[in-house]
């Protein structure tokens, strides 16, 4: 049974496991106090970020860790959708696609006007879920560093 939640202190040994392989699926090795100060984010009741799990019989497989914005684009706020991942062992089972849905029953209704996110261009498997919820908008990311 999948079970879509907020992550609870509780969750941390379980969120560092799955964050784990998601920094690994990018090859990108985060210092641990990045990885600290993302949780307490996460973790705080004041701050914007959340994270949710996917849960198969209680154990989180995934998260997906979003935020809601202002937009100058519409009357309201979007919602962003910052990291997706799945554990390699629970993937095919409809995670990824349970934790965008369970995002945008959040986002309709909190009054959000969108919901979007980013991938590689080269992640096939995750385009093709994306796809199945709604087409790119050709849009390219520039990130500079500061």
């Amino acid at each position: 049974m999948v079970e879509i939640r907020d992550a609870t202190p509780s969750d941390e040994g379980d969120f560092l496991r799955l964050w784990q392989g998601f920094t690994e699926g990018y090859n990108l090795t985060l210092p641990d106090g990045v990885t600290a100060f993302t949780w307490a984010r996460l973790m705080d009741p004041a701050n914007p970020l959340t994270a949710r799990l996917a849960c198969i019989d209680g154990v989180p497989q995934g998260f997906a860790i979003h935020q809601h914005h202002p937009s100058t684009w519409v009357m309201g706020d979007d919602g962003y959708l910052e990291d997706l991942f799945v554990a390699p062992q629970a993937r095919g089972q409809g995670l990824g696609r349970a934790l965008i849905e369970d995002l945008i029953a959040i986002g309709r209704a909190r009054g959000w006007q969108r919901l979007y996110w980013l991938t590689e261009i080269g992640n096939t498997t995750a385009r093709r879920l994306y796809d199945s919820f709604c087409a790119d908008d050709g849009h390219i990311r520039y990130r500079m560093r500061l």
